[in-house]
């Protein structure tokens, strides 16, 4: 299983600057050479040529076929990281390192002044050139205002890089799970859903259906409108062709985002992406993690706990993210639900197209807003901050994720800690139960007769411990 991270970091509200915003590149077919008359194409334009999908790395060197993107020297990369300088470094995972980079003049003459973000395959890593070419070849090819622009890519000897588009904001990932985050308000969640459904829906109607594969949270990465855009295409696959109904392939994915009947069977749909696509949906409703280990073992898998729920709008209510509270219409919020329940069905051929996804979606959409106050609180009040509980790592397959030992420390000390408290506590709660109960017998059973007395004497009952009883009271 592999997990991915992001490649940007959005600690508040983000504003547009200028450095950010993507620019028109000058067209380059060589590391040499470049053509000072083309432009590449603009963002949702699917203006390739038909070319010949390069089946290797040595294909692609003899022949680049993408007019598109750029081919970059290892020089050139150094140059754009600052030499793959730590503090230029965006996020890690099972592919190697992500940096972000600029790309200007001190790159190559003629070029524009961009910020970019580079991803650099570890040769070591979970991946390696079949994944890495799926990432050319598909983002070579496919453009849409919901998929992240491939500008460039690097495969000099044995380096392999591949160079995108900055975005500002991160992965959602980061927005809905970080310990201590601004507030993610309903309307940019259901935005985001719109925008992650429309990637999905023009991959699954392309000419030749493209398959994601991997869709998740720490996929779908943000730039500084929250306009959401799909990455990591290393396990795309093509869709069935013809007659086919499926395509059969090595499993592959993130536990807890994978298609059921995909993990047992290997066989391959659309509709995979579907169920993957109703996991984010999931999370963005409840806020909470596909897989979390932290919480009761009834809750460790999401979509188990949580699907059962969704179609109850009683139950809904009381599982929906306490930080949207008053946000949303709950009408709106059961139809969510709704969709989600479909997304997840368990037959395959139940769950709606994309397509469809989008069409209802649509219809769920608040009015556009200023992107500077769109997590301010209504009447210009302070953003609220949310503290998400501490807790180890959620998902035992994504423990890719390099984790500093000192923090690793911290976490299994505070975990203990935790679980020490949580045990004192029911050991009060017992004693508690059984200090009532054995209260609750000696007021049954009175008070015990005084050793100065006779036995046929009666027994002095204080009046303070005297209860009346439903029966002593007056008929009426």
């Amino acid at each position: 299983m592999f997990i991915r991270n992001f490649m940007g970091n959005c600690l508040t509200p983000c504003k547009t600057h200028a450095d950010h915003k993507t620019v028109q590149h000058k067209q380059i077919t060589s590391p040499t050479k470049p053509d000072s008359s083309a432009q590449l194409p603009k963002p949702g334009v699917n203006s390739s040529p038909v070319v010949q999908t390069p089946k290797n790395v040595k294909d692609l060197r003899q022949n680049p076929g993408y007019h598109n993107v750029y081919i970059f020297s290892y020089l050139e990369m150094k140059i754009a990281t600052k030499n793959f300088r730590q503090d230029q470094i965006l996020g890690e995972g099972g592919f190697g390192i992500v940096y972000r980079g600029l790309i200007d003049e001190t790159v190559r003459q003629g070029i524009k002044s961009t910020q970019v973000a580079i991803k650099q395959l570890n040769p070591e890593g979970f991946q390696g050139d079949r994944e890495w070419l799926a990432e050319v070849n598909y983002l070579g090819q496919l453009s849409h205002p919901n998929l992240v622009k491939l500008i460039g890519f690097c495969c000099e000897d044995e380096h392999r890089l591949l160079v995108y588009e900055f975005l500002a904001c991160g992965s959602l990932e980061k927005h809905l799970f970080r310990r201590v985050c601004i507030t993610m308000p309903w309307s940019i969640r259901m935005k985001i859903a719109l925008d992650a459904a429309k990637g999905l829906a023009f991959l699954h109607g392309a000419e030749r259906s493209v398959i994601y594969r991997d869709f998740k949270t720490s996929n779908i990465l943000l730039d500084e409108d929250y306009n959401a855009k799909l990455s990591d295409f290393g396990l795309a696959k093509d869709g069935p062709m013809g007659d086919q109904t499926h395509v059969s392939t090595r499993v592959m994915g993130t536990y807890g985002y994978a298609a059921p009947e995909y993990v047992m069977t290997g066989h391959l749909t659309a509709k995979s992406d579907v169920y993957g696509y109703g996991v984010v949906l999931l999370e963005l409703l409840i806020g909470r993690r596909a897989m979390d280990k932290s919480r009761p073992s009834r809750e460790h898998n999401l979509v188990d706990w949580a699907r059962p729920l969704l179609v109850h709008s009683k139950k809904l209510v009381r599982i929906l993210d306490p930080r949207m509270e008053g946000q949303y219409s709950p009408r709106v919020a059961q139809k969510v639900a709704n969709l989600a329940y479909q997304c997840l069905g368990q037959n395959p051929k139940g769950r709606p197209e994309m397509s469809q996804v989008v069409e209802l979606l649509e219809t769920f959409q608040s009015p556009p807003e200023n992107t500077d106050n769109m997590f301010a609180q209504r009447g210009g009040g302070p953003v609220t901050l949310y503290e998400v509980p501490k807790s180890p790592d959620v998902n035992t397959n994504e423990a890719n994720v390099k984790i500093p030992r000192s923090e690793e420390r911290e976490r299994r000390k505070e975990s203990r800690q935790r679980r020490s408290e949580e045990r004192e506590a029911g050991i009060r709660r017992s004693n508690q139960r059984s200090e009532d109960r054995e209260a609750g017998a000696r007021r049954r059973e009175g008070p015990k007769p005084r050793k100065n007395r006779s036995k046929s004497e009666p027994p002095q009952i204080e009046a303070d411990l005297y209860s009346p009883s439903p029966c002593d009271s007056p008929m009426r």
